[in-house]
């Protein structure tokens, strides 16, 4: 038997070798040691001829359960692409990368979810959750010839997709580490299937890294980060009633999304043929930018997703002559609304509501963003983000079997996607303590998907949005452009809400 092998859990080993000496692993007792040097070998202690002592084995048995149905949709979907999440962090400190993987074990002990497997057969997928932490680093060149390391790492890994071909098991998480000595620049990238991750794991991931890192793996520290149950799919946690409704009202329903689907606008494609992969721009506005955009949001009583919407729906409409129709979906957290609710649960707890909005044109941009807010507010109201979760992942599933429903086959599903909370992160400067210049995080959307997905984050108080999409379906000159109207009519916003 392998000792590394991630499913076995050794008690009171003791090993001789023609290499080292004898030693025990410290997680033995003074029992176990005892009784391992009472106990005479037998057939079933017998290692490989070049390990000659015997050994004491707990096996523990890892636990599996079925995937839930927003996990499967997404199993799914990132086969063709599209929910390969990415989270990438520069450092112009060379990483400690035995100190980096103990942290990332410590986390995989905590968080179970992480330490899976995603089992595949021909109709099902299941979670597959090691009693032991198993993630190793990778450690790759970092190619010396790209003027921005981080967002190039990020792409590359966007677009590495494990899962797309697995008839077995694969990890649910993986590392590598990308090392630039020649030009005193690193990059790890950690790369999540999200159906394991969703936007609010991503982000406490990072958090939990960079304080395990600044404390050095303390061990003290450590204890914070208790073991969590076996994750359960959102599913089995949704509050009584609110995810049925009549089998008419379902058919019903869905038979109003594939018809509106028809008559939504789409951004323009410039390649429908070739394979796609997905590439990001980024859009940032300084800090007072920032804080105007919020007071405008404040004043209208919106989130800062009804401002990036009104602006993309502006950016994408101003050439049109004639109104048009757009789908929007944001997506949002549950883990609150759930029974029991939950708070730092890792997984993916996140649900869609798809709203279409008319354009006319000569629109204000709060004007815009309230309607927009409201539409996606009231339907939250009436529970659509649980009512319709079985609607909108039966949708998908459809237009990934048959690509032709969609528009040039592009399986685009909305103009764009965003979400209902912003992120908000003040922690650059201890960030910059421990190395960490820069970080990005966001998933791809190559398979089906939006044509833009609207990943935002207040970085002591500036906003950063990483704007990811589907190429060559969409040319990275056609989305610079589009994200800078968005950039302009934001900004321009805020000196009307001055006067």
């Amino acid at each position: 038997m392998d000792p590394s092998h991630p499913f076995l859990s050794f008690e009171g080993i003791v090993i001789n070798t023609p290499f080292y000496s004898s030693f025990t692993l410290p997680n033995a007792t003074e029992r176990e040691r005892e009784r391992n040097q009472k106990n005479k070998p037998t057939r079933d202690h017998v290692l490989p001829h070049h390990l000659t002592h015997h050994y004491t084995i707990a096996m523990v048995e890892p636990k599996s359960r079925t995937v839930g149905d927003t996990e499967r949709s997404w199993c799914r979907a990132v086969r063709g692409g599209t929910g390969i999440a990415v989270l990438a962090f520069r450092t112009s400190i060379p990483p400690d990368i035995s100190m980096l993987q103990t942290s990332l074990r410590t986390l995989q002990t905590s968080h179970p979810i992480l330490r899976s497997r995603l089992q595949t057969n021909a109709t099902t997928f299941s979670f597959l959750t090691s009693p032991t932490p198993s993630i190793n680093i990778l450690t790759l060149t970092l190619p010396t010839n790209v003027t921005d390391p981080l967002t190039h790492i990020l792409e590359l890994e966007l677009n590495r997709n494990t899962w797309h071909d697995s008839t077995t098991e694969e990890n649910v998480f993986f590392a590598t580490l990308y090392a630039g000595p020649s030009t005193n620049t690193w990059v790890v990238a950690l790369r999540l299937h999200v159906s394991a991750c969703d936007r609010t794991t991503a982000l406490l991931l990072l958090r939990e890294l960079f304080t395990l890192v600044e404390e050095n793996n303390n061990k003290s520290l450590i204890n914070q980060y208790p073991q969590e149950a076996t994750s359960l799919a959102i599913e089995d946690l949704l509050p009584r009633g609110k995810g049925k409704k009549p089998m008419w009202t379902r058919g019903l329903d869905m038979l109003k999304y594939s018809l509106n689907s028809f008559r939504l606008t789409n951004l323009k494609f410039v390649d429908a043929k070739n394979p796609r992969f997905s590439q990001v721009v980024r859009l940032e506005l300084n800090q007072n930018d920032t804080k105007e955009v919020l007071a405008g949001c404040k004043l209208s009583g919106i989130k800062l997703c009804g401002a990036l919407v009104a602006a993309g729906l502006m950016a994408v409409h101003c050439s049109k002559r004639s109104s048009r129709k757009y789908g929007v979906v944001t997506l949002t957290d549950c883990r609150s609304s759930l029974e029991p609710s939950l708070t730092d649960k890792f997984g993916f707890y996140h649900s869609a509501i798809l709203n279409s909005h008319e354009m006319k044109g000569g629109e204000t941009l709060w004007d815009l963003a309230k309607r927009t807010y409201e539409a996606f507010a009231n339907s939250k109201k009436c529970n659509k983000h649980f009512s319709d979760m079985a609607d909108l992942n039966f949708l998908m599933c459809k237009a990934i079997e048959n690509p032709g429903l969609t528009p040039s086959s592009s399986l685009r599903t909305s103009i764009m996607s965003v979400f209902e909370d912003t992120v908000f992160d003040n922690g650059g400067k201890k960030q910059r303590e421990i190395g960490v210049e820069d970080y990005m995080g966001c998933a791809s959307v190559h398979g089906v998907g939006p044509s833009i997905a609207i990943f935002d984050t207040i970085r002591d108080e500036s906003l950063d949005c990483l704007c990811v999409y589907p190429t060559p379906l969409h040319s990275r000159e056609q989305m610079i452009e589009f994200v800078e109207k968005m950039k302009v009519i934001l900004i321009e916003a805020t000196k009307t809400c001055k006067k």
